[in-house]
């Protein structure tokens, strides 16, 4: 991107921005001046025409420990939730409408704010040893950054109410066995494995993606009649791009496919 950020790293080739949180120290807790540069960053991603996919992860042993309740993000004092208003709740939705994958690989714990970043991701892969904590109960706050959105939707209201309630350590593979991640991959691997699934993406029909993620959207929010309704619509839209008549000529061909994103 040509920009030096102080708290993430953001890496461009070959269509796949890598997102890094990095401030390794603190376990990437986040601060008021991550959250800006976290906003920027992925408006900037979200429209950049040469990115094809996001990949976000995290520098170190942690991927994010939530909030720095010693930091500016914390305080006793003060609207804690300015920050969400002004920063991630916007980021979340940029992320949401971008017209591009969006991959999260989690290399540690993912707490509180942690969590629901984690979440927001399209495909999840963690470490091994990572795990996930709703800890906002344990200060007396209540879940953020779309948790009480998300959660219920990839694991069930009775297990959302019970790890947002009592803020219990949930270990990766019993993230993916309940649904809520994708895979579980050995610590070593993790960033090797996610870096593969983002060129793969890189590679692939990029507009199908875009009316892919936002029918998605549309039907956890919308009723069947609608959802129907848009397939039909992103159907036919996508019967005529280049890519499907790519698709169709490499497949007749037995050979794969060169998608350009048109």
């Amino acid at each position: 991107m040509g920009k030096a950020y102080r708290t993430i790293r953001v890496e461009i080739e070959k269509g796949v921005a890598t997102l890094t949180l990095d401030r390794p120290a603190a376990l990437n807790a986040l601060t008021l001046e991550m959250a800006a540069e976290m906003y920027e960053a992925v408006t900037h991603v979200a429209t950049d025409p040469t990115v094809r996919v996001l990949l976000l992860t995290g520098a170190g042993r942690g991927f994010c420990s939530g909030a720095d309740l010693g930091g500016d993000a914390g305080g006793e004092a003060g609207d804690v939730g300015e920050s969400l208003e002004l920063y991630f709740n916007p980021m979340l939705e940029t992320l949401f409408a971008m017209p591009k994958p969006f991959i999260v690989a989690v290399n540690g714990p993912a707490v509180g704010a942690g969590f629901g970043i984690a979440l927001a991701g399209d495909i999840v892969l963690a470490a091994r040893s990572a795990y996930f904590v709703q800890a906002f109960v344990k200060v007396g706050l209540v879940p953020d950054l779309g948790s009480t959105w998300l959660l219920p939707r990839h694991v069930g209201r009775a297990r959302a109410m019970a790890l947002m309630m009592l803020g219990e350590k949930l270990s990766a593979e019993t993230a993916r066995d309940w649904g809520m991640i994708y895979e579980v991959v050995d610590d070593d691997a993790l960033l090797s494995a996610a870096r593969d699934l983002a060129a793969r993406l890189a590679c692939g029909p990029t507009r199908s993606y875009d009316m892919l993620r936002r029918a998605v959207r549309s039907g956890l929010e919308e009723p069947l009649s609608a959802t129907l309704a848009l397939e039909r619509v992103n159907q036919r839209t996508a019967g005529f791009t280049r890519d499907f008549a790519e698709g169709v000529h490499a497949f007749v061909e037995r050979r794969v496919p060169t998608f350009s994103g048109e």
